[in-house]
């Protein structure tokens, strides 16, 4: 027992040194947004918009489709939230597309005076082979691109993965991926949402190893629906822990306490991150206002 709490503190203390090159800036609080596909929901996003702006967001992101299937309506939502006076940062993918079609993104960007893009490879279309998807097969790519064509216009943000990327070969391939992001001119990054803290600690241990001493803002995740939660969590490679799984399960079809359950844990694990020095965080909210908005508010007593 004593050589296990040595080794804890061991570790605690190493960890406490890796976030030391975290604590450079003041935490910025972002969101994400999705583009709505109907008239409806356009409505609903601009009511969601409206409650979150009263949190003061850094800005707020909003995420492009596969083979940028959602291009348009990601612009549109983006000049928006631009229009409504809110910083607004475009997901920009660059699986299936050209150089001259991401440079005819950017411009219109530039056009309406957005300076913060989120660079992400993206999902392969069905059908898609790597070889034969455009331009671009990496995000890496994507990121030189965007600096040879515009300098230091845009603030860019890539994808981080503290338990990996679920199409990575190895736990060191991927970290080598994320090292050519930010060699490529990567500024900050957004991790995949996790819940196991440690995740993130270690992984930003092995980053301070490599030389990357970029911030790394995690991504956090509001628990309101297990069926959901569980259907994204295996498509993009988090893990659920088995005592939230198994908490979450025995709730069954009682909103009200998963609901509460998720913003009990969420809400401990953000006020965690945050009192180890993360440099913010980046809520997926799924286009609801009540999740985040209640986590915000916990943590700002």
């Amino acid at each position: 027992m004593q050589e296990q709490l040595s080794r804890d503190r061991v570790r605690v203390k190493r960890f406490e040194k890796t976030m030391e090159s975290q604590k450079k800036l003041k935490p910025e609080f972002s969101i994400e947004f999705f583009p709505p596909k109907t008239e409806e929901g356009k409505l609903k996003l601009r009511t969601t918009r409206e409650e979150l702006a009263k949190l003061k967001p850094a800005y707020i992101s909003v995420t492009f489709g596969a083979g940028g299937s959602t291009q348009q309506g990601t612009f549109d939502t983006i000049k928006e939230i631009k229009d409504s006076g809110i910083n607004a940062a475009p997901h920009i993918s660059c699986i299936g597309q050209t150089k001259a079609q991401v440079k005819h993104q950017l411009q219109r960007y530039i056009d309406i005076g957005i300076n913060r893009i989120v660079a992400l490879r993206g999902d392969i279309p069905s059908g898609m082979g790597l070889s034969t998807a455009g331009d671009f097969q990496h995000a890496n790519e994507l990121v030189a691109f965007i600096r040879q064509e515009t300098g230091n216009h845009f603030h860019i943000e890539v994808a981080a993965y503290p338990e990996f990327h679920p199409q990575a070969r190895s736990a060191r391939d991927d970290l080598e991926n994320f090292k050519r992001k930010v060699q490529a001119g990567a500024d900050s990054a957004i991790t995949q949402y996790f819940f196991n803290p440690d995740a993130y600690y270690r992984f930003l241990d092995d980053c301070a190893k490599m030389g990357i001493d970029v911030p790394v803002v995690p991504g956090i995740m509001p628990i309101t629906n297990y069926t959901q939660l569980m259907r994204f969590s295996d498509m993009c490679g988090a893990e659920v822990p088995r005592w939230i799984r198994k908490r979450l399960e025995a709730f069954g079809d009682d909103v009200k306490s998963i609901q509460e359950f998720g913003a009990e844990v969420t809400t401990r694990l953000c006020q965690k991150l945050l009192n180890s020095g993360c440099p913010g965080l980046h809520f997926y909210c799924m286009n609801k206002s009540s999740p985040t908005d209640k986590i915000w508010a916990e943590l700002s007593r």
